[in-house]
């Protein structure tokens, strides 16, 4: 744009300066708007009016601690198999070992379900008893080896300490924990041998009442020339009687493996026992009390000459293994296998039977320290 004034003086001036003067004008158009947005942009913003405001203090901080020196590192480096500084001693003395801490066992005999359905401790304990006797008899006419009665037993023990004598039958549940107990001992026996058997033990104090009954029936019959078909105190196989006993024997070998939760690889204390009395008698830390007499010479010369009397200390083995034995079978008869492991039962086995036995230790040795053992 061009003022007023710009005109005026052009129609004065003369032809020569009005190139000048566009040459002004088109300057001054194109370079005064990009004065002004200089001019604008460069220009500071106005101090404030008021006074500036104070800023918060920062908080105090607790000044750093001081950083000690490393420590002045060797020149050569240790070597790979250098052992470890010994510890620094303590000042103070250790505190004296306590007494062993004594962790309660799960099982606790108050507890039973038997218990709760009626039935007092010592019927509980006779019922166990009297079962365990059932079993031991029940194994022997069934040809079975130890270890596979003692197996039937724990089975047996486990059972009825999460069931109740009042829930099922004690004597067929017996009869399945030897026929699950021959399986897992590698000693199985045909369901039908163990049934038959188990019957006729169950039964025997009615037995020879139906002796005496079918005695006449029996000399009758033989003179007739008919034999009975079943000998007497066993079931018919092709019976209503036996197919139900056998359902229920084998229901009750599944309920037996459930209760146990399939826990098959049991631990007994014979190899225990007999172990530890090997090692007391190798390391001669028994002897007799009162030393047995020699044998006399009459036995000696009758025997012969090529034959020698056992030492004593066979002798002692033979002693000491066969009370231990006797203990851990009638050890079977109770719920201790519940209680203790087989170690344990096997220990306090070995020491009863040096009390019956009549030894010592020798070199005034304590059993406790022998065996193992804390005396209660």
């Amino acid at each position: 744009r061009t003022h007023p004034t710009d005109t005026t003086n052009t129609s004065l001036l003369g032809a020569s300066s009005i190139p000048a003067l566009a040459t002004h004008t088109h300057t001054h158009t194109h370079t005064h708007p990009s004065l002004a947005y200089t001019s604008v942009m460069s220009q500071p913003p106005p101090p404030p009016s008021g006074p500036p405001p104070s800023r918060p203090n920062p908080p105090s901080r607790p000044p750093p601690p001081r950083s000690q020196p490393p420590p002045p590192r060797s020149s050569r480096p240790p070597p790979p198999n250098a052992a470890p500084p010994p510890p620094k001693p303590s000042s103070q003395p250790p505190p004296p070992p306590g007494p062993p801490r004594r962790v309660p066992h799960a099982f606790d005999e108050s507890q039973l379900p038997s218990l709760r359905h009626g039935l007092t401790t010592a019927q509980e304990r006779d019922k166990r008893r009297r079962t365990c006797r059932f079993i031991e008899e029940a194994g022997r006419v069934l040809k079975l080896p130890r270890v596979a009665v003692a197996t039937a037993m724990v089975l047996f023990h486990r059972f009825y300490a999460k069931h109740s004598f009042t829930e099922h039958d004690r004597f067929e549940a017996a009869a399945a924990a030897l026929l699950l107990a021959a399986k897992t001992e590698e000693s199985p026996k045909k369901l039908t041998h163990v049934i038959q058997e188990c019957h006729r033990l169950k039964n025997r104090g009615l037995q020879k009442q139906k002796e005496v009954m079918a005695g006449a029936a029996a000399t009758a019959a033989a003179a007739a020339g008919r034999n009975s078909p079943v000998p007497i105190g066993y079931l018919d196989t092709k019976g209503e009687e036996f197919a139900k006993l056998k359902d229920r024997i084998l229901l009750l070998e599944r309920v037996i493996l459930h209760t146990i939760g399939f826990e098959l690889s049991i631990d007994h204390p014979y190899k225990f026992l007999v172990e530890q009395v090997k090692k007391m008698l190798v390391a001669r830390q028994v002897e007799y009390i009162t030393p047995p007499p020699p044998p006399s010479s009459s036995t000696s010369t009758a025997a012969g000459p090529s034959s020698s009397p056992p030492s004593n200390m066979a002798k002692m083995t033979n002693e000491l293994v066969q009370y231990a034995m006797n203990f851990a079978n009638d050890s079977m008869h109770t719920s201790l296998c519940l209680q203790f492991n087989a170690k344990t039962i096997a220990l306090a086995c070995v020491y009863m039977s040096v009390k019956f036995t009549k030894v010592r230790p020798t070199e005034g040795k304590m059993w406790s320290d022998i065996l193992g053992i804390e005396m209660e």
